[in-house]
């Protein structure tokens, strides 16, 4: 028997086997058919508008000018970075950005792990469903509306201020205070997605072995020590990844918040990164100038997800993706 002979089972057990592996694609599509139609939507939104805008970075890299295309836009190199490194506006958005990103770390990311463990404390169902409807609430406002309620809560005309006239005491200048403005910008942001957040702490908490509270409760360990070495280590996991996580959108403390309020205090004090890339492009017409900024973030961003993610590796967590 040939060498050619030999081989022909093993083409013919590969091509049946390749024709089941075929048939049983089929099968688990037409099965899934109803799931495969509710994702589409969403996955066609992040290639579309995530993936597909990737390729946006080359204008970075050209002189862009929108009556003549991409393609016939001069090529300029690293022009546009040598423009941005030199650019005290540019600086100034970057400084404003990194100090409201530093104070939502330090002082957003724990308000709704500790807004969870007060809920997940509650003994009653009724009354946590309550109170986590009232939470959840704010989430669903638009930022326009959020803006709108803190300039009559704490404006020259508002609430507040009215109060404290009324009492006999000085007016307070919140709304449209520089110095107050970064504080403002984050307590804004716990008011609005605080209770949201929650959300995936306590679906952390759920999981937690209640015979592990037993347990050290019947060795005496009183609630802190309970919170410290039960609670806290069984949902660190999901800690430090919504940590990386959050270190990734380090430089992305957004867009309608601050393009809303911008303007009361001054680029000064209220120009950020979104808000630098937004008028560069569109009111300045520099697009490529403002794909650079852009480009710079996103650069930031990965390099802060993958630093976070060798340094959880190092503490034993399995953080965003493995080694």
């Amino acid at each position: 028997m040939s060498a050619v002979e030999t081989r022909r089972p093993s083409r013919e057990v590969r091509r049946q086997a390749s024709h089941a592996q075929e048939r049983g694609h089929r099968r688990r599509i037409r099965r899934d058919r109803v799931l495969l139609a509710v994702m589409a939507p969403g996955v066609l939104y992040f290639l579309v508008f995530h993936y597909g805008a990737l390729f946006g970075n080359v204008l970075a890299f050209v002189d862009y000018v929108p009556f003549l295309g991409l393609a016939d836009s001069a090529w300029a190199g690293l022009v546009n970075f040598e423009q941005m490194l030199g650019d005290p506006r540019f600086w100034n958005a970057v400084a404003n950005t990194i100090v409201i990103a530093g104070l939502q770390l330090v002082f957003f990311f724990p308000a709704p792990l500790a807004l969870a463990l007060l809920l997940h404390s509650l003994v009653g169902t009724t009354v946590k469903r309550f109170v986590q409807s009232v939470v959840y609430l704010p989430h669903f406002l638009s930022w326009v509306i959020v803006v709108a309620l803190f300039q009559h809560m704490l404006g020259g005309a508002g609430v507040v201020n009215g109060w404290m006239g009324e009492f006999g005491l000085g007016a307070i200048q919140v709304i449209g205070n520089p110095d107050a403005y970064k504080p403002l910008v984050v307590a804004q942001l716990i008011w609005k997605e605080c209770g949201w957040a929650t959300i995936i702490f306590l679906a952390a908490l759920s999981q937690v072995d209640d015979q592990q509270y037993e347990a050290a409760a019947l060795d005496g360990a009183g609630w802190w020590r309970r919170l410290w070495h039960v609670t806290l280590p069984g949902i660190r996991p999901v800690i430090v990844l919504l940590l990386i996580l959050r270190l990734g959108e380090f430089l992305e403390v957004g867009f309608e918040q601050f393009f809303l309020q911008r303007q009361a205090v001054g680029p000064e004090a209220g120009e950020v990164l979104d808000t630098f890339v937004y008028f560069t492009g569109f009111a300045n017409g520099e697009f490529g100038y403002a794909a650079a900024a852009g480009l710079f973030k996103g650069l930031i961003g990965v390099a802060l997800v993958y630093t976070a993610n060798r340094v959880a590796h190092r503490l034993g967590e399995q953080g965003v993706y493995r080694r």
